[in-house]
């Protein structure tokens, strides 16, 4: 690699050209695949074509169609970005690296969230530069969204955005040495629909070798549909469009349709006589898998990947607080989500209840709201690959709690992740309204938790007792760290 003012570095496909910020390296839109255009995006990604000369790598460039996300009174937009910028090669990653890099450090990919139908790697949130000045090799991707990267179709691969991810994977094992990464120490790790797609990667034979670990933040091993689940959507996609449910059909229908369509397709009802919907409406797409990826990894698969894997304490505080939820929840509403989520709905409130006798209906709420789209999952999952000796399983529960919106806010979706980056000095999540709230965050939480990450992806151990299922060993993190056996038993139990 040149250490010039403009640092070059040479793909497998062509030469790049990044922007050197002090002691760190950025390298920005490296494609990793050909642009998905017309029928492409409903086919498997391909290689991209080689180019000629030196890729610009110095700006931002395009990300998946999608529509701007809001959510309510909270300013999301430092985890969301600005929306679609257009533009057809967006199947493209980001690279950070150390300036003056030796060689073989530890590699990590993130995988963004957003439901399946937003995120990018645009996002003010996924700067990698505090990765890179710790001496990580850190990679940020896009992948397809919505209908495009996730809608069950005939006559198309399904799950065509974790296809996305494992291209990706592939494309750092071909060529993240060249920026100063060891191909064979890679961490994967993602948040919400990242972390579900890590999940699904680990349940993913192709992707077998591609990676040494995985971190799991607030995703779901039983987080996918079935494909009769999915039929219902992709029903309701072509009827939208006024179309046949095929493949073929939607090759035909321009990106800002597709995301016009994606975006009148809340309210679903995914309930089917075997099964619950895992995003309880949240969101029409996700994984389609008959197995699901707890029960993969129970059965063997990604048995050779160290696994880090938590939820946050308030999961579903972001879903009531900003939208005038939470405070206004009654008892019905605590008895209507434990009834799209539980076969055994009474029992599974009548828990929560026992567990916390002094809880509004709002935090009863928020609480089964958390754990049926992340808690229960993460529970699966990590118990599925703790049965596994031949690798590690580490388990953390991350409390800090946000001011924001009136102190309501909480431990809640997502505010874990400026730690994790070593971000939460940034203005843009400061303030009433802000993901962090008005008061300025512990920069020692910040320190410690980004490093615990860096730790994990260098050595596969963050610095407490690996997760069994017996005593289930978890690190509770807050300004204070404490590790506390199985934190929330009674409720974990009520999910099995």
């Amino acid at each position: 690699m040149s250490h010039h003012t403009d640092p070059i570095v040479t793909t497998a496909q062509g030469a790049v050209r990044g922007l050197r910020q002090g002691d760190t390296t950025a390298f920005l839109n490296i494609p990793y695949a050909a642009p998905p255009r017309g029928a492409g995006r409903f086919e498997p990604p391909k290689p991209h074509e080689p180019w000629d000369g030196v890729r610009d790598a110095t700006v931002p460039g395009p990300n998946a169609p999608q529509s701007q996300r809001k959510l309510g009174s909270v300013d999301m937009s430092p985890y969301f970005g600005t929306g679609w910028s257009r533009g057809e090669d967006y199947l493209t990653l980001n690279v950070w690296m150390p300036a003056a890099s030796g060689g073989d450090l530890p590699v990590m990919v993130f995988v963004h969230g957003g439901g399946f139908v937003a995120g990018s790697t645009r996002s003010a949130l996924y700067d990698g530069s505090a990765f890179a000045r710790d001496g990580v090799v850190l990679v940020t991707l896009n992948y397809r969204l919505g209908i495009a990267g996730f809608l069950d179709l005939p006559g198309a691969p399904a799950n065509r955005g974790l296809l996305d991810v494992v291209a990706a994977l592939g494309w750092v094992r071909e060529n993240i040495a060249a920026f100063g990464g060891d191909p064979h120490n890679v961490t994967l790790f993602g948040q919400s629909a990242g972390a579900t797609l890590v999940g699904g990667v680990l349940a993913t034979p192709s992707a077998a070798g591609l990676l040494r670990r995985a971190i799991v933040q607030s995703g779901s091993g039983l987080g996918a549909f079935t494909t009769e689940q999915a039929a219902r959507v992709t029903r309701a996609a072509a009827e939208a469009l006024g179309i046949e449910p095929r493949a073929d059909a939607f090759a035909d229908i321009s990106d800002d349709c597709l995301v016009e369509a994606a975006s009148r397709l809340a309210g679903i009802d995914l309930q089917t006589e075997t099964h619950h919907d895992p995003l309880i409406g949240l969101s029409p797409f996700s994984l389609v898998l008959d197995t699901q990826p707890a029960e993969s990894v129970a059965a063997g698969l990604g048995d050779d990947v160290d696994l880090l894997i938590g939820t946050n304490a308030e999961e579903g505080n972001l879903y009531l607080v900003p939208v005038d939820k939470y405070a206004t929840s009654t008892a019905g509403d605590v008895d209507d989500v434990a009834a799209r989520s539980h076969r055994r709905p009474a029992r599974l409130v009548e828990t929560y209840r026992k567990a916390r006798p002094d809880a509004s209906f709002g935090e009863l709420r928020s609480a089964i709201m958390g754990d049926a789209l992340f808690g229960a999952g993460s529970w699966a999952l990590a118990d599925a690959h703790a049965a596994h000796p031949e690798s590690a399983t580490y388990a953390y529960a991350f409390a800090w709690r946000s001011h924001a919106l009136d102190e309501e806010l909480g431990a809640t979706h997502a505010v874990e992740l400026p730690f994790v980056f070593d971000l939460a000095h940034l203005s843009q999540l400061q303030g009433p309204s802000a993901l962090l709230g008005p008061d300025k965050p512990s920069a020692d939480l910040a320190a410690r938790m980004h490093a615990t990450w860096v730790r994990f992806a260098r050595t596969g151990e963050p610095g407490w007792d690996p997760y069994d299922d017996e005593r289930r060993a978890t690190m509770r993190i807050d300004t204070e760290w404490a590790q506390v056996d199985d934190p929330r038993g009674q409720e974990r139990q009520a999910w099995r």
